[in-house]
């Protein structure tokens, strides 16, 4: 009997009808309004996360969220510089992918995706950080190793979750996703998006009440700097969660285990990045007599740089394998084609 099917199907001769015995396919009008009701359902589903996430950022915006960047061309200006970093990033993973170029429609879409659900995780994250307060006033002091752990039991693991949410409601299920490395540029553009609306909310929040212009341009300023560093790691980390989302898509059978790994990937990381980050160029910095954001850059620079090139290495080896299996396949190809009808070569006596 073949793995994975009923034993009546495995063993028919093909001539029996077998609906409804062991095969389905719609025949009835039930049957058609079954798949239009699940359809209608999924459908629901999917708009109801969006519209969900569009509310929560528009609760966002009414509640003077984003008051600075309004009132502010200058504060504007520093938000959008903060986050080219990350969208040149971004813009070399989509060029690295060597298959066929992703339509712009599906990457706007993926961008607009990232945004808006970094509002789910916004939202997590300001209860988690409600109930840490709370502690902190109840015992005194909340510690290093509680900080840590919330990095890695609820920020890293929803962020990137999140992020892969974005890729997994649309473009995962176009049919340009037609590679594993497609994966990879949709993961990056969904972190690009989530690194955006999140550059947004620090410049702002940081920014909103300061009267005087130069202590908003300082401020404002040196707050893009930090976020301007933070953003490319977005897309790093979501860029490896989408490449294992690319992989579960073409290894159906295992496409569970290998999801779950692809966000332990960019959950570790990106949790161990906020760990560290607070401590190791406060360090450095101490030890070494240097001003703070000097340490903090080179931090980013060598952490990021670090997953930055395991990345591309796996990008640069997806691109060598298709085009040894393209080259091969144009000589095969070739070959087939230089093949002529004809009477057999004449044998010899070292022929077996």
């Amino acid at each position: 009997m073949s793995e994975g099917r009923d034993p009546v199907a495995a063993r028919a001769d093909g001539e029996t009808d077998l609906y409804e015995v062991s095969d389905w396919e719609v025949r009835s009008r039930v049957d058609a309004l079954s798949v239009w009701l699940y359809g209608a359902l999924v459908r629901g589903g999917r708009l109801f996360v969006v519209a969900l996430a569009v509310l929560i950022l528009a609760l966002q915006a009414a509640v003077g969220g984003f008051s600075a960047l309004t009132e502010s061309p200058v504060i504007a200006l520093f938000t959008v510089l903060s986050v080219v970093p990350a969208a040149l990033l971004a813009g070399y993973v989509w060029r690295a992918d060597v298959t066929t170029q992703e339509p712009l429609r599906l990457l706007v879409a993926t961008f607009v995706l990232g945004l808006l659900f970094a509002g789910f995780a916004g939202v997590l994250n300001s209860v988690v950080a409600i109930s840490t307060e709370e502690l902190a006033l109840t015992t005194g002091t909340v510690g290093f190793a509680v900080q840590v752990a919330t990095f890695f039991v609820v920020v890293g693991p929803v962020e990137e979750t999140v992020k892969v949410l974005a890729v997994r409601l649309y473009p995962y299920r176009s049919r340009h996703f037609d590679a594993v490395v497609d994966g990879a540029v949709y993961g990056a553009v969904a972190g690009l998006g989530f690194a955006t609306i999140e550059n947004v909310v620090y410049v702002s929040g940081i920014t909103e009440g300061i009267a005087d212009p130069l202590d908003l341009i300082a401020t404002g300023s040196a707050i893009a700097a930090v976020r301007a560093l933070a953003g490319p790691g977005h897309v790093i980390y979501s860029a490896f969660a989408g490449f294992y989302l690319g992989l579960a898509k073409f290894n159906p059978d295992r496409a569970g285990p290998i999801l779950v790994k692809g966000l332990l990937i960019a959950a570790l990381i990106h949790a161990t990045y906020n760990s560290l980050a607070g401590v190791v160029p406060a360090l450095v910095a101490e030890q070494f007599g240097i001003p703070w954001f000097v340490a903090f850059v080179g931090f980013v620079v060598a952490y990021d740089g670090v997953f930055a090139l395991v990345l591309l290495r796996k990008l640069a080896r997806y691109r060598r394998v298709y085009r040894d299996v393209h080259e091969g396949d144009a000589a095969d190809r070739d070959d087939d084609c230089g093949a002529t009808e004809g009477p057999p070569p004449e044998r010899t006596e070292f022929d077996p």
